[in-house]
């Protein structure tokens, strides 16, 4: 007999269970799914987009970053940031725009011009809903040259003689306390340089003809130079090396096998001495004809015909007793050496023959280049002529004024030079930041990309070297005067120091270099000068030798 009592109760329990059940999976809440990512969107710096990477920026720009969702007011502080390259923080203001989509940053005080700025922005910007950006933004900005004056404007003739004043300190300031000779760079120590040394020697010469020091100080000092150089220097077959211990006279090695003579810079140091003995033509100081006999017998000693490497009909750049012809770099054209051939064709005891210029410098007529750059017939050299230090070196005494031989007519050759170089810059092919016709000139010069390098317009990495456009002011005058000016007057805060012009700085990658070098700040000084008064190349032309040395290797023009 069925309980109907028993039954019921069991029902209820059964429908009470299913109903927990039930309530239990209806209440659970469902999985929470994360806010949605979004994405950057565009990019305006002043109102205009070009991509990440902007130069020529004003000191106080407007950023415009857009983005497709609201952003998130709170967020924005520690996910943007602007500073410098060298990650110094710059404050900055905020506001937004199209319903908080879009940021516009700018800074809370003017940017220092000619500095490179990075606004980043990283994936900690949060959307309202409080989404991640998707990918971090990094905007690469470089402020725009200041153009205000940096110093009062003077007349040209004052300016040069500034430069040329600021520039001798280099030279004789800052000389080496012991033998006189010109440091290789402002941080040299006692390693002092023979090339920059002999340009050195010019410079003091150009100093005293312009009453910057007096005849009498630029005397006494070229005399302990050329002591220190008789008494204590190490020579090779007469060749000095191409660097020297300033204190000792010791070589101190260029490289691990160039611990010899190179005569190369032996001929940069004789071009300054020959100038030196001419200008010192005293017949009754003894001090002035003692100079001279010493700088005779350093100039005599000097074994050309050892540096044909076993009578061979082209020079050797270097020889070391430990290492022998191990380096085994020929002189040959086109490049700064010319000086080399004349000066070894020109020696009293050790001439080199004409053939040895001609098939060895001038690989019989192979130096010639003959094409068209910019409108530009460039007789000799490499394309688009090479760094412009080709044109100065050897020119620093050599006059080029109608000179010519069987290969080219020389002052066409280094105005064409020069002119290619200013015309390349120009143009500026690459589009870098800040060349223009005030702001141009490339040659081997330090640069904070590489170190060190030969600029060219075959070889340009943005760098300017203010000696190039300044050193060429006799084959190009007004585009180099545009360049000195435009040097001191706008970029002098940065670029002008304690000895005139630092060696390079670079407007694209921003930097001013703090060194400077003999080598560069030497043709400075001369060719100014001998744009001014033709000084040095009166001295180096006048010494009976050079025309003898001229001559015989078949050149021709006024004097010869």
């Amino acid at each position: 007999m069925k309980q109907p009592g028993l039954f019921f109760t069991v029902t209820i329990f059964l429908l009470l269970a299913a109903c927990k059940k039930s309530g239990n999976a209806t209440t659970t809440p469902p999985p929470t799914e994360p806010p949605a990512s979004f994405s950057f969107n565009s990019l305006k710096v002043n109102g205009a987009y070009k991509g990440l990477t902007y130069y020529g920026v004003n000191p106080s720009p407007v950023l415009q970053l857009s983005f497709l969702a609201p952003i998130d007011h709170a967020s924005v502080n520690t996910a943007v940031t602007l500073k410098t390259s060298a990650g110094v923080g710059v404050t900055y203001t905020t506001s937004y725009a199209n319903s908080d989509s879009t940021i516009i940053i700018q800074p809370a005080s003017p940017l220092q011009a000619i500095t490179k700025y990075v606004l980043g922005v990283t994936t900690a910007l949060q959307s309202k809903s409080k989404g991640s950006l998707q990918s971090p933004i990094t905007v690469s900005l470089t402020t725009a040259i200041d153009s205000a004056d940096k110093f009062p404007r003077i007349s040209d003739d004052a300016l040069l003689d500034k430069v040329q004043a600021q520039t001798l300190k280099y030279f004789y300031d800052f000389g080496h306390p012991v033998s006189g000779l010109a440091r290789e760079r402002t941080s040299s120590g006692d390693l002092v340089t023979s090339g920059g040394s002999g340009f050195g020697i010019m410079a003091m010469l150009a100093a005293a003809q312009r009453n910057f020091i007096t005849r009498t100080q630029a005397l006494n000092r070229i005399d302990t130079i050329v002591t220190f150089l008789t008494d204590k220097t190490t020579r090779y077959h007469g060749a000095f090396s191409h660097w020297i211990n300033g204190a000792t006279g010791a070589t101190i090695p260029f490289g691990t096998q160039d611990n010899g003579g190179d005569i190369v810079e032996t001929a940069y140091m004789l071009q300054g001495l020959l100038c030196a003995r001419q200008y010192f033509n005293s017949t009754t100081d003894a001090k002035e004809i003692s100079l001279r006999g010493r700088i005779n017998d350093i100039w005599n000693a000097v074994d050309w015909t050892w540096y044909r490497k076993d009578g061979r009909n082209i020079l050797y750049w270097n020889w070391s007793p430990d290492y022998n012809w191990a380096i085994n770099t020929p002189v040959k054209g086109w490049n700064e050496a010319l000086i080399t051939y004349v000066l070894a064709a020109s020696s009293a005891n050790y001439a080199i023959p004409k053939t040895t210029y001609d098939s060895g410098w001038a690989a019989n007529g192979a130096i010639r280049n003959g094409s068209t750059y910019y409108g530009t017939v460039l007789p000799l050299g490499p394309g688009f002529g090479g760094p412009l230090f080709f044109a100065h070196y050897s020119f620093l005494g050599i006059d080029p004024h109608g000179l010519s031989d069987a290969y080219a007519n020389y002052w066409t050759q280094d105005t064409a030079h020069a002119r290619i170089n200013y015309n390349y810059c120009v143009a500026n092919p690459q589009g870098f930041y800040g060349y223009s016709a005030q702001c141009w000139g490339l040659t081997a010069s330090d640069d904070n990309i590489s170190g060190y390098a030969a600029h060219s317009p075959t070889n340009d990495l943005g760098i300017i070297a203010p000696t190039a456009a300044i050193s060429s002011l006799p084959f190009t005058p007004t585009e180099s005067l545009n360049a000195l000016r435009f040097f001191y007057y706008t970029l002098g805060d940065k670029a002008w120091g304690q000895y005139g012009f630092v060696d390079a700085f670079n407007l694209v990658n921003p930097w001013f270099d703090t060194d400077c070098l003999a080598i560069d700040q030497g043709p400075e000084m001369v060719m100014i000068e001998n744009y001014r008064s033709g000084l040095l190349w009166h001295l180096f032309m006048s010494c009976p030798e050079v025309q003898t040395g001229l001559k015989k290797l078949g050149f021709q023009g006024p004097g010869l």
